[in-house]
Order: C-alpha cells, then structure tokens, then sequence
C-alpha cells in the first residue's frame, strides 16, 4: 500500500482545478472565454493558476476537465514531467486526474473495453511521469426520472460495472496507478446503497474510493457513515459541503450539473459533520491529502485559505 503523503499532524492540503475556472478570476465575462484563454495560451492559463496555488498554502492539484486537463497540461508544459519540474519548482505536487471531458469513453454499454483501458492507460502513463499515483472516474450518470425505457442500477448493471472497473485497475496498476471511484450526484455511484453495492462487487487490491462529502450528502446520505464503513480503501476524499439532499428530481442532461451548483456551499457554511468527517479520513489510507473541492471560486486564493482553516479545525 502507497504511504499517505503527509503527516497527521499536517496533512497536504490540495484542490480541483475546476476552484480557478470562475471567469472574475480571470477578469473575464464568461467561462466560455476563460476556456478560450486557456486553449489559445495555455502556459498563462497554469503559470497564473499554480501561483494562485502557492500563494493560497495549497501544494496537491487533481487535474480535472478542460481547461485544467492532461492535454491542457502538455500544451503548456510538453511532457508530464516538464509540468511535474515546473510544479516542483513552487512546491506544488500533482495528487491525481479525474477522467472526465467528452473524451473519455462512456461506460454504460461496456462494448468498448479496449477503448477504456487504452485510455486509462494513457492517462495513467501521464499521471506516473508527473508524480503521482490516483486515476479518478465515476461511473455513467443515471437517467432523468420517469424516462422510458426506465434504466436501473441493478445488480446486474453493478456487475458489469465491476468487470470494467476490474479491468482497468489492473491495466492501471502496471504504472503504479490506483484507481478510485468518486461519488457523484445524479450519476449511479450516487446514493449509499450505489457504494456499499460498489463496493462489495470490486476487488480492494484494483478498486479504491474517492468519496466526496457534498454529493453523498446531496443524495441523502450520511458521508461520515460511508467514509467509516469503507475508510480501508478511501485513496483520496473530496471535502465539499452541502446545504441539503436535492429535493426535485433534475433533469439529467447536459445542465445537470449547473442544476447541482445551488446545493453546494463553501466549507463550513452547510450540512456535513466536518469533525466527523475529518475522524473517519484520518483512519483511510488518503488520510494525508485533504482536498478541498470549491468549484469556481471567484477568489480563490481566498477561498482556499478559508477551507483550509476549516479543514484544521476539524481535525482538532
């Protein structure tokens, strides 16, 4: 098992890029024009962004979607290890990669089992040559409420789930890659019945989990009763909060996640037991990365130094 890289005293305090794509950051007007930036000069896009980092006390990133993706990342930097000296040289670390963008090739069918793995695989390369060592995914989102044919996560539908994610950890795992599951809302890793099932259904050795603490608590769930009953393979955890369960039921479409956007607050201001929470993390294997997940602070230097403080003080 790959030691925690921190102490229990002071963990490693990280954040998604997504924190840094709210467009005032930016002094711009939308974020289709923060994307624009970031594709037409990527090297200012990461140079403002990892300042923006040191300068908060933060020293772990997760690379996430565009902007602040792999391919971002080699367009600015061109070789994961040019952007792992260009980190190191602020004192910054990568702490893992979400696979997420239109890129990434859909789970639901499980016809395309190559194309799955050949893209872990790469992404896994990426991650090993930049100094880390966690590959994050989700599974397939669920389908609007009501719409016929219905879908269901059934057992059948977890099972096949289980053989792909099998697979990948295992192609994963020959660059010294973990591979772990995050917990989002509306998709079918959502509720806690979807974890436990998960959970029980994959191999410890290849699967791992990344429970995010905002949308387990969307779904109605306890995140500090997920994160005690599966904290032996919790790799890393998104600490998010939330003002209360989605009440409606959305609908799953490309806005989904804007829908979810009014349910989550920042650190401290919602619903999660965060002494809790920092309790069950400090008995996982993750317990020394704390990653602060704020989507699209508008100041979030700011907003990262609040977090953080947060974070502290719950851990006592």
């Amino acid at each position: 098992m790959t030691p925690p890289p921190g102490t229990a005293a002071e963990p490693r305090f990280a954040t998604d890029v997504i924190t840094f794509y709210h467009p005032a950051f930016w002094g711009l007007e939308s974020a289709d024009a923060v994307r624009e930036l970031a594709f037409v000069d990527a090297g200012a896009f990461w140079g403002r962004t990892l300042d923006a980092l040191a300068e908060a006390g933060v020293t772990g990133v997760e690379l996430t979607f565009a902007p602040g993706d792999i391919e971002s990342a080699l367009r600015a930097f061109g070789s994961a290890s040019s952007f792992r000296r260009a980190l190191e040289a602020r004192g910054l670390s990568v702490v893992s990669a979400f696979v997420a963008g239109s890129d990434a090739p859909d789970w639901r069918q499980g016809d395309n089992l190559s194309t799955i793995v050949a893209d872990a695989e790469r992404r896994a390369a990426f991650l090993a040559d930049a100094g880390a060592d966690l590959l994050v995914t989700g599974l397939p989102m669920r389908t609007t409420f009501g719409t016929r044919p219905p879908f269901f996560v059934d057992a059948a539908y977890m099972s096949r789930m289980a053989d792909i994610a099998h697979a990948v950890g295992d192609a994963v795992a020959a660059h010294g890659v973990r591979l772990a599951f995050h917990t989002e809302s509306n998709s079918t890793l959502w509720y806690e019945r979807d974890i436990d099932l998960f959970m029980a259904l994959t191999d410890p050795r290849y699967v791992w989990l990344c429970p995010d603490s905002c949308h387990i608590a969307l779904g109605g769930g306890d995140p500090v009763a997920v994160a005690r009953r599966h904290a032996q393979r919790i790799a890393l955890a998104h600490w998010k909060d939330a003002v209360g369960p989605i009440d409606v039921e959305l609908t799953i479409d490309d806005t989904v996640f804007a829908q979810q956007q009014p349910y989550m607050t920042e650190l401290g201001t919602g619903i999660v037991d965060w002494r809790g929470w920092a309790d069950a993390m400090s008995r996982t294997p993750g317990a020394g990365t704390v990653l602060i997940e704020l989507d699209e602070a508008p100041d979030p230097v700011a907003a990262l130094r609040a977090g953080v403080a947060v974070a502290r003080s719950a851990r006592g």
